[in-house]
């Protein structure tokens, strides 16, 4: 039974309550508080008691059906929530907001904060290093909005992209936490693998209303000067997204006070599928060990962490940006001054997420001390910084700035070591207020106070047995015992009779009582508005704070890279107009962590004369990290960063593409031969002749046959008309003779030899094809049974055996017929081919073929021509 299926009127006044507020918040888990506990009812309790593994219980009955309910301490809740939101929930606090002094029936109760995947602030929710993305999507006719927000940092940003395929990219690129989408979103299948969707009203993407939430938010009049005026879909995305902010945080988002328009044609594009293969934040298993961002950030904070991997995932096309990053790292790296200012970075902390809080008046005490200590840093690094030699620096020293007035507040305000929330109060520096410290001193010295009284008065009365009690019905009082109580002065007031003694006041120990008894609250209340004061004089400043954090993030990536490059033995590259890549002793920066022994580095040369290699050599040879390495120092070269080579020069580089490694798409339908067509289409569709592309065993999920007649015309489709930059990695050792025949192509190989009937990897690459692909050996060296390799070279030897002669080799078929390509399953060899058989021998030329070639057309009529396209017609339906 749901909670909207119950009847009010047969329920409990509180439980009316509770289904009231759930009936406004039906997608979400209700969170709501009874005392010291949070309490979940109905569908609520059954979900959150199996996601959070706690127990279900009943509260009172509904339909003479005990009303499930499960519960959670309130002090605790953080780590109960953290583990739904994680789990794609959505959680509706609801707070008692009414006086339970004054209130008849329930206190009142009011949802304060709704809490969903992507609008997460408190570090208790988050990943420090990973930026925590709500996302909004708005299509029409294949056309798409996107828009993202992080709530954490304020970080507002759009785009426009005009395919799926774009999409895809941006997705894979950014890993949205929620996804905002209309009801009527028609492209559900390229959200598959995300969680957190939320389907939301047609009318929540209306272009004018997005465009006026917008604008107030920002507070202009028009987007022209973000340059997303024109972007209507873009608008209509981020409108949405807007709205679903404000409802789910229940407050003013001042932090966001900029829209940032991303051109996808501004970075170095990568598609969904070269972002997973290259595992640039994220490993094939869905995990950050092993991957690029695993071995270069050794970042001093967790907003230069997270900078890290915007950058690292978002290279950048514009030199001129990417040699002022470069720069910036080599000032760093003169005289170690990187060192210095890791240090003093460690110190500011992550601001960046602190006042996003600040922004959302929910830091707490600990939060102000985090900015108490950044802000105190700052002067010494603001000296650091102007001895390093970059101008780029300089302007980030001159937005960092320094904020002394704000320092000496926090300083004064806030103890050294503050508890984590002010709901008990002890966060307040005493000297700060003197109220304060009254109240305090009333409430932590009342024992002293009353001694004192008790001496002053016995001296001032002279009466002995007179003693300053207190008890919680009649307060503070004097006693006197019966006998002496007729000495009393006129000033004490009876205040109770006993069977022994008397007790009185004066208007002293009433002033102390009234004094001592709020004292505690009151302090309490005066400590919280304190409190509120400081965190408003902060949020006043809250537009060049944040441009302070964002500049010291930067600093501390640049700061990174130097530390990096120092450590790694990483070169800084250079950029040059003429096409091409010229890497000396290249390496792979993550591959070269991983082994026990030295990597052995390799050179890559491709110009206007080499723009395809074509690379074999035996599986585990080591042509997959080749590859990959190329591509992570064209990665790693645009992002600003130095580079994992001795040397290194780069052409102009548009997008990386790779296909590599197999992979099937069960929930999909589709095949691991169709997951490899659809890549190699979309490379074949997109890349440019200042592309990047890695190609990896094109075809073997086919046929001999099919497999090697399509990596063939792959190949020379991306080396005659396309003219990518390609690394062609194969095991048909038939393609090697494609440089034969394209002016662009050339072969490498990697080396390996026997011994003693072993194989041994050396890893380099040499131009030529290679002489052997040893898989034999491979499957010895992979653990299978030696009979079955005995029975292996035995085939292989029967194999070779009948092979039959081929009528023409590759290179003598006219450009006009199709190619002549040996069997790639008879033998790996180049220099001696085994088998030199006609693989198109049984495609016959069918009737229509021989129709077409006796042709002539320059010697007939129209009418000739006509009744021809009739015959062949027919046929051709023969």
């Amino acid at each position: 039974m749901s909670a909207a299926q119950t009847d009010l009127s047969k329920h409990t006044p509180m439980m009316q309550q509770y289904l009231r507020i759930k009936g406004e918040h039906p997608n979400e888990l209700v969170f709501y508080r009874m005392g010291d506990f949070y309490e979940l009812f109905y569908d609520d309790a059954r979900k959150a008691a199996e996601l959070m593994d706690i127990t279900l219980t009943a509260r009172g009955q509904s339909g003479g059906n005990p009303i499930p309910m499960a519960g959670i301490p309130y002090h605790s809740s953080e780590g109960y929530i953290a583990r739904l939101v994680r789990a794609g929930q959505s959680i509706a606090i609801c707070e008692q907001i009414g006086d339970p002094a004054t209130s008849k029936g329930p206190v009142e109760r009011q949802v304060v904060r709704i809490v969903t995947p992507g609008t997460l602030s408190d570090d208790a929710y988050l990943e420090d290093r990973r930026d925590n993305l709500l996302a909004a999507i708005y299509s029409h006719r294949e056309q798409f909005g996107f828009a993202t927000l992080d709530i954490s940092s304020g970080r507002f940003a759009v785009a426009e992209l005009d395919s799926t395929e774009a999409l895809q990219g941006e997705l894979q690129r950014l890993r949205p936490a929620e996804i905002l989408i209309s009801e009527d979103f028609p492209y559900q299948d390229l959200l598959d693998g995300f969680t957190g969707i939320r389907r939301q009203g047609p009318w929540l993407f209306e272009a004018d209303a997005a465009r006026r939430v917008i604008t107030q938010q920002l507070q202009v009049r028009d987007l022209t000067g973000f340059g997303c005026e024109d972007l209507t879909l873009a608008i209509c995305a981020a409108g949405c997204l807007l709205q679903y902010a404000r409802e789910t945080q229940r407050t003013a988002l001042p932090h966001i006070r900029k829209l940032t328009r991303e051109r996808r044609e501004e970075a170095v594009i990568l598609d969904a599928t070269s972002r997973r293969n290259l595992e640039i934040d994220t490993n094939l298993m869905g995990g950050h060990q092993h991957t690029l961002a695993w071995v270069m950030d050794r970042t001093a904070t967790a907003m230069g962490g997270r900078q890290l991997r915007r950058w690292l995932n978002r290279p950048l096309r514009d030199v001129d940006t990417v040699c002022q990053r470069q720069q910036a790292v080599a000032a760093l790296l003169d005289g170690f001054h990187y060192e210095p200012v890791h240090e003093l970075l460690k110190a500011v902390g992550d601001i960046e997420r602190v006042l996003a809080r600040v922004a959302l008046r929910s830091a707490r005490p600990r939060d102000l001390a985090r900015l108490r200590d950044a802000f105190l840093a700052l002067p010494d690094l603001q000296s650091t910084l102007q001895a390093v030699g970059s101008g780029h620096v300089s302007a980030l020293a001159a937005t960092i700035g320094t904020y002394p007035e704000l320092a000496d507040l926090l300083e004064r305000a806030i103890i050294d070591n503050p508890p984590v929330v002010i709901r008990e109060g002890g966060v307040i520096r005493d000297g700060f207020d003197a109220e304060l410290d009254e109240l305090r001193n009333i409430s932590e010295n009342a024992g002293q106070y009353l001694l004192d009284v008790e001496t002053r008065e016995k001296e001032r009365t002279g009466i002995s047995t007179l003693k300053v009690g207190y008890n919680r019905v009649h307060g503070y009082y004097i006693e006197i015992s019966r006998a002496q109580s007729e000495q009393a002065p006129a000033d004490y007031i009876r205040r109770q009779t006993l069977k022994n003694a008397e007790r009185f006041i004066t208007p002293e120990l009433k002033e102390f009582e009234d004094k001592a008894l709020s004292a505690k609250s009151r302090a309490l209340a005066r400590e919280k508005a304190l409190y509120d004061e400081v965190l408003e004089t902060v949020a006043a400043e809250l537009a060049p704070l944040q441009d302070a954090a964002q500049a010291l993030a930067e600093l501390d990536v640049l700061s990174n890279f130097a530390e990096r490059a120092t450590s790694l033995r990483f070169c800084a590259p250079e950029f040059s107009t003429a096409p091409g890549f010229d890497i000396e002793e290249g390496r792979h920066p993550v591959v070269e962590q991983l082994l026990s022994e030295p990597y052995v580095p390799n050179d890559l040369l491709m110009d206007n004369q080499r723009r395809m290699l074509v690379i074999t050599g035996p599986n585990m040879g080591g042509k997959s990290t080749y590859m990959r390495q190329a591509a992570l120092i064209a990665l790693l070269a645009y992002t600003g960063s130095f580079v994992p080579a001795n040397r290194a020069r780069l052409g102009p580089v548009d997008r990386i593409f790779t296909r590599m490694g197999s992979s099937d798409d069960i929930a999909g339908g589709r095949s691991t031969f169709m997951v490899e067509m659809t890549e190699t289409a979309n490379i074949l569709h997109n890349a440019t002749e200042h592309s990047l592309v890695l190609m990896d065993e094109v075809g073997r999920g086919t046929s001999t046959f099919d497999g090697l007649s399509l990596a063939w015309a792959t190949a020379e489709q991306l080396a005659k008309e396309i003219r990518c930059y390609t690394l062609f990695a194969t095991h048909y050792f038939e393609l090697t003779q494609l440089a034969d025949q394209l002016e662009h192509a050339v072969n490498v190989h990697l080396t390996a030899t026997e011994h003693d009937d072993s194989i041994v990897f050396l890893h380099n690459v040499h131009d030529g094809p290679a002489s052997q692909s040893y898989g034999l050996q491979v499957a010895k060296l992979a653990g299978v049974p030696q009979d079955v390799i005995r029975n292996a070279k035995a085939q292989l030897a029967h194999l070779e055996g009948s092979a039959t002669p081929a009528p023409a080799t590759l290179a003598a078929q006219p450009a006009s017929q199709p190619a002549t390509v040996p069997d790639k399953s008879r033998r790996d060899t180049v220099g001696e081919p085994a088998w030199q058989g006609d693989m198109f021998a049984s495609l016959e030329p069918s009737k229509v073929e021989e129709a077409l070639a006796a042709l002539d057309p320059d010697e007939l009529t129209p009418r000739e021509a006509l009744n021809q396209l009739y015959q062949l017609r027919e046929l051709l339906t023969k």
